[in-house]
Formats: C-alpha cells, sequence, structure tokens
C-alpha cells in the first residue's frame, strides 16, 4: 500500500543556483544543505514549518544539463495565503509569469511561473469554501 508522497526531488546541473531563486526570489527557506553521493554534489531541504505532508528537495544531478525544455510536465504547487500578493512579489522579483490568476471551480485560484532552470511552478489560494 503507497500513503503518500513522501518527497518532490526537484534535480538541477547547478542545485546551488537553483536554491538561491527559490530561497531569495521566491522566499522558501532553506533549512538544510547536504552533500549527496560520492562526488559532492549538493542538495537542499525546503521547509514550509508545518511539519506534515511531503518534503522538497532541490538537488545537483549529473544527468541534468541546461534548462528544461518543457516547464509544464510536471509541476509542484506551492499553497499561499494571499496569492495577490505572492504573486506580485515574484513578478517584482522578475520571475516569468507563465499563466496569471485563474480560477478553477471546486478548488480555488492558481498562477504559474518559471524558475531558473525552466521548471514550471504555481501558488495555489486554496478557497475555503471550495476545498
Amino acid at each position: 500500500m503507497i500513503k503518500q508522497i513522501e518527497a518532490i526531488l526537484l534535480s538541477s546541473g547547478n542545485a546551488q543556483k537553483l536554491a538561491d531563486f527559490y530561497k531569495d526570489v521566491v522566499g522558501l527557506q532553506i533549512t538544510e544543505e547536504i552533500e549527496v553521493g560520492e562526488k559532492g554534489e549538493k542538495g537542499f531541504e525546503v521547509s514550509f514549518g508545518k511539519g506534515n505532508g511531503a518534503g522538497l528537495y532541490i538537488m545537483d544531478h549529473s544527468e541534468i544539463k541546461g534548462k528544461n525544455s518543457q516547464g509544464a510536465r510536471v509541476m509542484f504547487n506551492l499553497e499561499v495565503d494571499d496569492i495577490e500578493k505572492e504573486v506580485a512579489k515574484v513578478k517584482e522579483n522578475g520571475v516569468k509569469l507563465v499563466q496569471n490568476i485563474y480560477h478553477v471551480e471546486g478548488y480555488g485560484l492558481i498562477a504559474t511561473f518559471e524558475d531558473v532552470d525552466g521548471n514550471y511552478f504555481q501558488f495555489v489560494q486554496v478557497r475555503p469554501n471550495e476545498s
């Protein structure tokens, strides 16, 4: 029996640069830097403060070269309490907007962005009356 998603790994040819983007531009908290494997590749753990749910790790990966040419293939959502505020903040920081805020019936509001590696991530504001 599969119980849940334990972690999401976001692989990069330059995990330091990608982790810095998510920390400095998006506002995520990097709680730990780790060394991975025999080649001294880096990994970064992202904390969301709740202590439950899947972890997010940004990892060097020797087989990843350049930007992701299909950013929409796999996306991850970051739940926010004020989507308009968070969207404005990352737009001011020059993050590429893929899709501005839109409504999904029965769910809430979503906006999609592209990170420095070409991966898509979304801000999601779940509306209590729609969850």
